[in-house]
């Protein structure tokens, strides 16, 4: 499937791959996809980010992402839907960093995050990544990103697929770029304005 990645794609997922280097994760999140994929100079993505906003909060965004990793990396949705059966998310976290410290269901860049947390097994490992496994939420937006291209009739698989395909994904990432306006109708209006 890489051979049909254009230039950008790769460099994305390979800038993922050196994301969670730094951050000292064990393997590659879709988190890791977006930052890279906010660390890209020019094309359409860049220009989609900065037309809605998004460059100018990266800061904001990067929290939100945190704050999600800090409930476990439950999405609003599910907290919110937590509160309606009368449990309090912010308690249960509030008590288990009592115990274990803060940041204890974030699993300090390592661990087994949900929707795509910084954690994995090791198992099935993503020929590009060498010595990082994908987590099976990252394989799944890359394969995703491949949909989004095949029912756009692209013939390959750009940045602005990859983008594409993490709006799409429910879970913390596609909750905090649609927090700061990039739904994924919004980002396909940007990059794919109509002719």
């Amino acid at each position: 499937m890489f051979e049909r990645f254009t230039k950008d794609a790769r460099a994305v997922v390979t800038g993922a791959v050196a994301q969670a280097e730094r951050a000292g994760a064990d393997s590659v999140t879709d988190e890791h996809l977006l930052l890279s994929l906010l660390d890209l100079d020019g094309g359409c993505v860049a220009l989609a980010f900065g037309a809605l906003g998004v460059t100018d909060r990266r800061a904001s965004l990067e929290s939100a992402l945190a704050d999600a990793r800090r409930r476990g990396g439950m999405t609003k949705a599910e907290t919110e839907a937590l509160a309606g059966l009368g449990i309090d998310v912010d308690e249960v976290v509030a008590r288990v960093e009592e115990t274990h410290g803060v940041g204890a269901l974030a699993g300090g860049g390592r661990g087994s995050g949900r929707s795509g947390g910084t954690g994995g097994t090791g198992r099935g490992r993503l020929a590009l990544s060498g010595h990082r496994p994908f987590t099976p939420g990252a394989k799944k937006v890359i394969e995703q990103s491949l949909r989004v291209a095949l029912g756009r009739k692209d013939r390959s698989i750009g940045a602005e697929h990859l983008l594409l395909a993490l709006a799409a994904r429910p879970g913390i990432v596609a909750e905090a770029l649609a927090e700061h306006g990039a739904t994924y109708g919004a980002l396909e209006r940007v990059m794919f304005p109509p002719a």
